[in-house]
């Protein structure tokens, strides 16, 4: 990601900055409000398992609404236009409802406080470890991704020094992290979907107003991009050319499938919110209260992209100093009153934030209760984890600060995340998915299958891609071909390695496998669980079909 142009420097002026101030003053309300709660390591890690599922849905969902979501999705939608729903639609719901109505028993009912701790209990002490390394280093690079595209986007923006915003986003989220745990980022995500659906609602509505409403929109960039910029699959045909450089095989396989499914159920910054929820059925409705927001979010920062690319026709490239990640700061400056350009301000810190919480959040969960309590300093009061676990939340944002510079290499930082995804959450979900459903897959296979799976997706980016070895149109063509590759790898070499290993006894594998019973009493349902919007199925088929209903006027 470049430095935003320094034309995009907004007028913002006392009533925004007040309207800033103000939203930093209650997020650290929060954290301090939700420090009485912070009793015990479980209160710190996972809220004390007690937070209803609206609050958890939201939070879910707001956990994405980052770099990714804002910055990234826009720029994607600039770039490529209408094919940015494939990562929604596809790319998102089916994996959210497989993730409530499949995973989140297994999880929640093993009693695990992290995505890798559930690899302990299917698989072996080497599997497990190698996870929670692999899923640490993903989270901080992750978290570096959001405090990176925060800091150049507020000096360019609010014309405050990138060192300044560096310190000041790092120092906040330290805060209401270190003083409230999980609760506090929790209750913070769900403040800051609002403001940034705030920040993001009248960005679409005015930008559309700009280029002639959608009539004017679609005109305009059928002219001048091709009416496959306007089409979900126009151009997906194999050899063919399209906007995305993808074909319909690498789109459905590499993004709706390994991809997708292995960030949405096995990217702990995601699940665990779900796992903070007060009872089995809130933890199942988590994710699928999310996918309903998710539907309609698409259209929030897909249309202000393409509109970006009607307003400044050559952005992104080489005769423009504006790159795509530039879409919603452009729109903003252009568009925006003040007082409202205050809230889109807010909301765009809000939403790097919460990305850079999320990944912040889950990085000392896994660090502290994964790596340092089970491998380095084992049985201590639980009152020596607690205090450990904020001491690493302040060298996980740190160490976020180091690694966010990372990223500027990526003019998309979509392309840069999708790949740090098909090296890090695909492999863990090859081994979830295959020791999950097949009892039989040994314990030695679990650890073999991330190694192979993670090596197979490098190899195929930085030398079969990047080496020009076989010819790849785009990074996002090459992030979906990487995860496929490293997807069958990791499922080759854990059908190979069972073949010549040792079972997990039967036994032990209770609750950890599909179709096998959990050794702990079925949990009683809460109240009212007979109502419509408390059954899991009814709300998991209900986003499926509402996201299938959304694809087709884009379809073709």
């Amino acid at each position: 990601m470049q430095y935003l142009a320094e034309g995009l420097r907004l007028p913002t002026n006392g009533l925004d900055y007040t309207i800033l101030a103000i939203y930093f003053v209650v997020v650290l309300g929060i954290g301090f409000a939700a420090r009485a709660s912070v009793k015990t390591s479980l209160d710190f890690f996972l809220s004390g398992r007690s937070l209803p599922a609206w609050v958890t849905g939201l939070a879910f969902v707001a956990a994405n609404l980052g770099a990714t979501e804002i910055l990234g999705m826009a720029a994607t939608g600039a770039q490529y236009g209408v094919a940015v729903v494939h990562w929604y639609w596809i790319g998102a719901i089916p994996a959210m409802v497989f993730l409530g109505l499949v995973m989140m028993p297994f999880y929640y009912r093993s009693k695990v406080r992290s995505v890798p701790e559930f690899l302990l209990q299917r698989f072996d002490k080497s599997a497990h470890l190698l996870s929670s390394a692999l899923f640490a280093f993903a989270a901080i690079l992750i978290a570096g991704v959001n405090l990176y595209a925060l800091s150049i986007v507020v000096e360019a923006l609010l014309g405050w020094p990138k060192w300044v915003a560096i310190i000041v986003a790092g120092v906040f989220v330290l805060l209401y992290i270190t003083i409230g745990g999980l609760s506090s980022a929790i209750y913070n995500e769900v403040l800051q979907f609002f403001v940034i659906l705030a920040a993001l609602i009248p960005l679409t509505i005015l930008g559309l107003k700009r280029v002639g409403g959608w009539d004017g929109l679609t005109g305009s960039l059928e002219e001048s991009h091709g009416s496959n910029f306007l089409s979900a699959w126009g151009g997906t045909g194999i050899g063919d050319a399209n906007p995305l450089g993808a074909n319909w095989l690498t789109i459905i396989l590499g993004l709706g499938f390994v991809l997708s499914f292995g960030y949405w159920t096995t990217n702990f910054a995601e699940v665990q919110r779900a796992l903070s929820a007060k009872n089995l059925s809130a933890a199942k409705r988590t994710p699928l209260i999310a996918a309903f927001p998710k539907i309609f979010i698409v259209f929030l920062v897909m249309i202000p992209g393409m509109v970006a690319a009607v307003v400044v026709p050559n952005i992104g490239g080489n005769s423009s100093d504006l790159t795509y990640n530039d879409a919603i700061p452009l729109l903003m400056r252009e568009l925006l009153p003040n007082g409202v350009l205050g809230i889109a301000v807010t909301g765009l810190l809000a939403a790097f934030m919460a990305g850079m919480a999320a990944n912040v959040s889950s990085f000392n969960t896994v660090f502290t209760t994964d790596i340092w309590a089970r491998y380095v300093q084992k049985d201590k009061p639980d009152a020596y984890y607690l205090k450990f676990g904020r001491g690493v939340t302040a060298a996980g944002v740190l160490a976020s600060i180091g690694t966010a510079f990372i990223a500027s290499s990526f003019s998309n930082i979509m392309s840069y995340l999708q790949t740090l995804f098909s090296f890090f959450n695909v492999p863990m979900f090859v081994v979830f998915i295959i020791g999950m459903f097949w009892k039989r897959a040994s314990m030695k296979s679990g650890v073999w299958g991330l190694v192979a799976g993670t090596t197979a997706a490098m190899v195929n980016y930085f030398v079969i891609y990047k080496q020009g070895i076989i010819d790849i149109p785009s990074d996002q063509g090459a992030n979906f071909v990487s995860a496929i590759v490293g997807f069958v790898a990791g499922a080759v070499v854990m059908v190979a390695v069972t073949l010549f290993t040792a079972p997990k006894p039967e036994a032990e594998l209770a609750g950890l496998v599909y179709g096998t019973e959990s050794p702990d009493a079925e949990e009683l349902p809460e109240e009212g669980d007979d109502a419509w919007y408390r059954k899991p199925a009814l709300l998991g088929w209900g986003a499926i079909v509402l996201a299938a209903l959304c694809y087709l006027p884009y379809s073709f």
